[in-house]
Formats: C-alpha cells, sequence, structure tokens
C-alpha cells in the first residue's frame, strides 16, 4: 500500500495541495487541523492534571488525618471516581449533572471534560499520596507535634515535602495516562486528536497516515512528560530516602 504523506499539506475544503502545508486566507489544511487538535488535547490533559493534582493531593491527606469523618470523605471519594469507568463519568457530567445543577448548563464541553477526568485520576493519586504519608516513620510526625507544630503545619513542612519526593515515579505515570485518557473527550465533540483522526481518515479516506500521525503526537507528548518528571525526580531527590541514592 502506497503511503500518501502529502495529504497533510491539502487543504480541507478544497483538497487542493499548498506548497507550506499551512492554510492561508482563512482556509486550513489537514495539518493546521492537526496541530490544533494536538493543542486540544494537551490543553485538556494539562488542565486536567491540575485538578487531579490539587484534589488528589487533598483526598489523599485527608485519608490520613486522625479525624474518622475526614478519612471516611476521602475514601468515599476515591472508591466513587475510581469505580466508575471514565466515559461513563463523561457522560454524566456531560448529560446528567448539567440538568440537575442547572449553572452547570452555562459551563462549555471542554470545561466539563477536564473536571470528569480530573476528578478520576484523582482517585488515584489520592491513593498515592496516602501510601507516600504512610510510608514515613510514624515518628516524623510525632516528632513535628513535640516540637509545637500544628498538625497542618506538621504536614506542610515536615510529612509534604518527603511524601511527594517518593510519589513523583508513580505521579509520573498518572501524568502520562492522563494524555491518553484525554483521547475519551472526543465523545463529547471536543476537538482533540482522536476526533481529528475519526473524520480526517472519513474525509480523505486516508486512515492510516492519519491514525500514524495521531499515534506519533501521543507518543511525543507522553515522553516528553516522561522525561519532565524524571528531570524533576532527580532534582529533588533526597540521598538515604526511598528511591534516592
Amino acid at each position: 500500500m502506497a503511503w500518501d504523506w502529502q495529504v497533510f499539506c491539502k487543504e480541507t475544503t478544497s483538497g487542493d495541495v499548498v506548497p507550506s502545508c499551512f492554510g492561508s486566507g482563512g482556509d486550513i489544511t489537514y495539518l493546521n487541523w492537526l496541530l490544533s487538535a494536538w493543542g486540544w488535547t494537551l490543553s485538556v490533559a494539562v488542565l486536567a492534571l491540575v485538578v487531579a493534582l490539587l484534589a488528589g493531593s487533598l483526598v489523599g491527606i485527608l485519608r490520613t488525618v486522625p479525624d474518622k469523618r475526614l478519612v471516611l470523605f476521602g475514601n468515599a471519594w476515591t472508591e466513587l471516581f475510581r469505580n466508575i469507568p471514565l466515559l461513563v463519568q463523561i457522560f454524566l457530567w456531560y448529560h446528567v449533572l448539567p440538568a440537575i445543577f442547572k449553572p452547570l448548563q452555562a459551563f462549555p464541553s471542554f470545561v466539563l471534560v477536564v473536571f470528569a477526568l480530573g476528578f478520576f485520576t484523582s482517585a488515584r493519586i489520592s491513593e498515592q499520596v496516602k501510601a507516600g504519608i504512610q510510608s514515613l516513620p510514624r515518628g516524623q510526625r510525632y516528632a513535628g507535634l513535640a516540637m509545637g507544630l500544628t498538625l497542618p503545619q506538621t504536614y506542610r513542612y515536615v510529612l509534604l515535602p518527603m511524601a511527594f519526593r517518593i510519589v513523583i515515579p508513580p505521579l509520573t505515570s498518572e501524568s502520562m495516562n492522563i494524555i491518553k485518557n484525554s483521547s475519551v473527550a472526543f465523545a463529547v465533540s471536543i476537538a482533540e486528536l482522536t476526533m481529528f483522526a475519526l473524520q480526517a481518515g472519513e474525509e480523505t479516506s486516508r486512515n492510516v497516515e492519519m491514525y500514524l500521525a495521531v499515534t506519533g503526537l501521543y507518543f511525543i507528548s507522553a515522553f516528553a512528560i516522561n522525561r519532565i518528571a524524571l528531570f524533576i525526580e532527580n532534582r529533588v531527590r533526597v540521598p538515604g530516602m526511598i528511591g534516592g541514592h
């Protein structure tokens, strides 16, 4: 089978080949469309990762405090969001919750997908943060309290700086997963990479080229996150700690 990579230089409206591969005068090429879809994928993934880190870290911390009510809330959050399939959660955010909570109807589907993906991932991050805190010697918490620190101060200055260093490797995996999981956003018409591959493949009948290009961009995105996280891990690693040299 002959591959036709020149298809990315064709305008989406006329089908004419543009020498520069970038459209002008309002016309776009399939390369323009591909890069725009990549931008949407990265936007969904990065914003969802921010939501996941904030919510997951908070919930993970609550699951380790002495207050049983907060522990119960944290456990309930984790079990709820990790036991419902991601695609179902996206449909719930898109179709069900706006019907129940009217203010959500004003939010674009992009924002709803970010929250759905972010909360789904937060359940996994909460497990990792909890495990990181519980892996520390119990005496460190007692030492902080004995020095006159409050419980929040003990978490902030003693426990969390070490716990987050420990959980960087699993957080790296979750960051890579969130790039891949963002592909389900096509189900609610977000113009990301998977949606591009589906539509452009139908329009051009060049499914192989479209899906290979999209696969390559997913790989590049996940690999870049892996390298960035590895750099951060090496910079903050403390010798003698778990995972240290």
